[in-house]
């Protein structure tokens, strides 16, 4: 009986460590860290995450320049890092942790907003520019590349002439906030499929959805 349970305790610590970087994925949430950032629109990385974590009944652990959680699906391991480098120094935190888990670029996903997109439209691609966006900035200059998979959840343009910074860097209104809790469901059911269906499935089923 001993011997049994010693055999199985084994076999579940291989399934929590995973080795095969093939079977890994880094999803990373962008956004800045403090209170008065909760619940704002350049914070909708974290907020997916939140909500992804709530689904899969992980939690987030502080870790070396962020807080770190992770779960599987299917078989994939799955670590999920919301950076605690601020915004403009992103592309440090997902480095890291890339190197550390020895997880492929095509296996990185980067979750920000982006105000070129209407409010709560989904968008996946698998490269692209920054668009002007500070942490997609710094992450392209850390990994020196821009071909890396990144989901855009669109935030709206709702905001006056140089107005732009306090926009994004406010709270959502009632009226976005009602729709929130759909979009998020949606948000966590794309990032399951980039992990399990690939890039490419994902993008015909959820984009400008």
């Amino acid at each position: 009986m001993l011997k049994w349970l010693f055999k199985n305790r084994k076999e579940v610590s291989n399934l929590i460590t995973e080795t095969d970087p093939m079977k890994k994925f880094l999803v990373v949430g962008l956004g800045n860290i403090g209170t008065e950032y909760d619940d704002t629109r350049h914070n909708i990385g974290f907020k997916i995450l939140d909500a992804l974590a709530e689904e899969e009944q992980f939690s987030f652990e502080s870790d070396k320049l962020g807080s770190v959680g992770s779960f599987k699906h299917k078989g994939k391991s799955v670590v999920c890092l919301k950076p605690n480098t601020y915004m403009n120094l992103s592309g440090k935190a997902v480095k890291y942790w890339m190197d550390k888990e020895n997880i492929p670029l095509d296996h990185v996903l980067i979750i920000t907003d982006d105000l070129n997109l209407d409010f709560g439209t989904l968008r996946l691609k698998g490269k692209g520019r920054d668009g002007g966006h500070n942490g997609l900035k710094d992450i392209q200059k850390i990994l020196n590349t821009t071909t890396y998979p990144r989901f855009r959840f669109g935030v709206g343009a709702n905001y006056s002439k140089g107005k732009q910074v306090d926009f994004v860097l406010g709270k959502w209104t009632a009226q976005e906030n009602a729709l929130l809790k759909e979009r998020l469901q949606r948000s966590t059911d794309l990032i399951r499929s980039f992990i399990f269906a690939g890039i490419k499935n994902t993008m015909n089923q959820y984009n400008n959805t």
